[in-house]
């Protein structure tokens, strides 16, 4: 009897699914790589500048101190609707925006380790980038929207990072296929669990649930001492939903992949 076969799967279905030759011209092109690396800095600067200057802006014109609670709520709302926007003009490219996000289509096949290392160098660089641009308009007024942990509570913030992590990369693997993230209801399933999760979990720790959100503000403002906390959360719990997305869905599939390289020039 002949061993069982190996079905392949994310970018070992797309190539046999579209040809190698194919393949190779299209989502191995470097001015392909390029388009895609580019979408996420565009994204992933502007996020960190929205929730930067957003926080100064509070700070210096809000015309009273605000509430933790208050302030949760706007910069939530703030970030929610930059990613709305900004998934929804790149998402046919590339709109991870979010290390974690990166690495958790990663995991599941959508794309290789090599492109994952280019995409989180380039997302931390836009988020310093964005974060400094704030602070060249407003200083480091109100923080830069840097997210901390309550004094003592290092530990509980990570594990509170695991949980809203987990349930936007559930969310996102369940909804779309892979990070696309084209379809006319995602961008908006997506910025609304920011923003809940957001304006319930800022006055606790900030509620980043993503590396690259918190790395831009704090290299800004000049302290990286928490910063772990808001890597090992955020990758604990994307890993977390890599497992349960794929026993409640399966392992990534040929579309899934094509997904995550996004549309190739000159292609519809």
């Amino acid at each position: 009897m002949s061993p069982p076969t190996t079905e392949p799967r994310g970018e070992a279905a797309l190539r046999q699914q579209i040809g190698a030759t194919r393949f190779n011209a299209d989502w191995k092109n470097p001015d392909h790589r390029a388009r895609r690396l580019l979408a996420e800095f565009i994204g992933t600067a502007g996020l960190c500048f929205v929730l930067s200057g957003g926080a100064a802006v509070l700070a210096l014109y809000a015309g009273r101190p605000l509430h933790p609670f208050e302030a949760a709520f706007i910069l939530s709302a703030v970030s929610a609707l930059w990613l709305v926007a900004a998934v929804y003009a790149l998402g046919d490219i590339s709109a991870h925006f979010n290390p974690a996000m990166t690495v958790a289509f990663t995991v599941r096949g959508d794309m290789g380790w090599p492109m994952c290392g280019a995409y989180i160098a380039v997302q931390l660089l836009a988020a310093v980038a964005g974060s400094m641009l704030a602070r060249g308009f407003f200083g480091i007024e109100g923080n830069l929207a840097a997210t901390q942990p309550q004094a003592g509570m290092a530990l509980a913030a990570a594990g509170f990072e695991v949980v809203l992590t987990f349930g936007m990369v559930l969310l996102v693997l369940s909804m779309a296929n892979g990070p696309k993230l084209n379809g006319p209801f995602i961008p908006l399933a997506v910025g609304a669990y920011v923003m809940s999760l957001g304006t319930m979990g800022g006055p606790f720790q900030g509620a980043a649930m993503n590396p690259a959100r918190a790395f831009g503000p704090d290299v800004a403002r000049g302290d990286l001492s928490t910063w772990w906390v808001y890597v090992v959360g955020p990758l604990l719990g994307a890993m977390l939903a890599v497992a349960v997305a794929t026993f409640l869905r399966g392992p990534a599939k040929a579309q899934e992949a094509q997904a995550a390289m996004g549309t190739p020039l000159g292609d519809g």
